[in-house]
This record gives C-alpha cells, structure tokens and sequence, in this order.
C-alpha cells in the first residue's frame, strides 16, 4: 500500500505529519530528547522491531531531524536531534499538555517538566508572538499565507 505524500500539500500540518506523523516517529524524538541516544536503548525502551526502528530513524535523518554520530569504531551510530528536530520537541511539549490535561487520570502526569529559567513545575502555554498574550484557537482567525493553494 502506498502511503500518501503529505509533503505536497500546501498545508504546514500536513506538511509536518509527512515527518512525524508515523506514530512511532514523536516517541522515538521523546526518547532521542531525554537522552537515549543508541538504537539498543531506544529498540529496549519501545519495544519496537528493529526493521521499524530503523526505517524510522532513516526516515528522521533524511529529513533533518536527527543527525547520526559513530561512537565506536565499529559501525554503530548514535542520534541526536538537529535544531530542527529540538524545534519539534515544542510540538511534542503541546501534545504533553493535552495529554495530562485530558488523559492523565487521577493518578496525575506521569512526567513533570520543571523549567530551567525559574526553577518552577510547569507545562507549555502558548502566546502570541507579538503581544504575549495566550493563544488558543478561538482565539486566531486563519487567513491564507504566502505560500497557500492558488
């Protein structure tokens, strides 16, 4: 079965989805994030096949997410995230807010994220970039860029 190329589309979410939108793709960036670097720690803590792995960390690199470095002389590679991928850990930081607001149960978050600024807990509010103010989508109008469908 061919997969469709999100890629093409004039659409910046679909566009983004072409990357990481296989669902192991943002826990494979999770785990890269929090420091699992090597294919063995990041096949043991999925339990992931190794084909799938693989073909999601070739996947990763193409596209500039993860960069690969040898760290033995044999041909074993490490991963780690590119500007780009780190830039995409703040979509995964959106998706750990709705998750623990709506998925986390009474239990509560299973992670908690304390900022490096202040020192305080805290989790991802988006703001507006032009006055600070938040930004949720009732709050936004959509109106077609420069680069939109003709």
């Amino acid at each position: 079965m061919q997969r469709t190329d999100f890629g093409a589309m004039a659409c910046s979410i679909a566009r983004t989805l072409d990357v990481i939108g296989e669902p192991w793709s943002p826990l494979i960036l999770r785990d890269v994030w929090v420091g699992m670097n090597r294919f063995e720690q990041l096949q043991s803590d999925l339990g992931i096949s190794r084909k799938v792995l693989t073909e999601r960390l070739n996947h990763l690199v193409e596209h500039g997410v993860l960069e690969r470095r040898p760290y033995d002389n044999r041909p074993r590679h490490e991963y780690h995230l590119t500007e780009k991928g780190t830039d995409l850990v703040d979509v995964l930081m959106v998706m750990v807010r709705w998750g623990d607001t709506w998925l986390a149960g009474e239990a509560g978050p299973p992670v908690l994220y304390r900022h490096h600024a202040c020192g305080e807990i805290s989790s991802v509010d988006l703001r507006c970039s032009g006055c600070g103010e938040p930004m949720h989508a009732g709050d936004i109008d959509v109106l077609p860029g420069p680069g939109a469908a003709a």
